[in-house]
């Protein structure tokens, strides 16, 4: 199953439903879906940096979600990166992505 937001419609959706969780480098937001399993998408602007730093820190972060159990089914999420997020080494980005998600899920 693919658990990918792809469209921008989907990804307007969850921006304007959804609840917002923050942590240093990272904004979470999450809204519960008609659908049996979660979906997620990555929102990176261009002021993070430039294309190869953008696409390392998407890479990061789909294998620290791949990897963990923190997205629940019937819900859709879209992680942003905050500016100066791309610095931050894997052990710091995997626990904001921690803090976040456990933000998200607690209620």
């Amino acid at each position: 199953m693919d658990h990918r937001l792809k469209k921008d419609k989907q990804f307007s959706y969850v921006y304007k439903k959804g609840k917002k969780h923050h942590s240093q480098h990272l904004t979470l937001f999450s809204v519960e879906s008609k659908f049996k399993n979660y979906r997620i998408g990555y929102a990176i602007s261009k002021k993070v940096g430039k294309a190869n730093k953008r696409n390392k820190l998407k890479r990061r972060l789909r294998e620290i979600i791949r990897k963990s159990d923190y997205p629940k089914n019937f819900h859709n999420y879209v992680v942003m990166a905050k500016i100066g997020s791309a610095e931050t080494d894997f052990k710091n980005l995997e626990n904001q992505v921690k803090i976040i998600f456990d933000k998200a899920n607690e209620k």
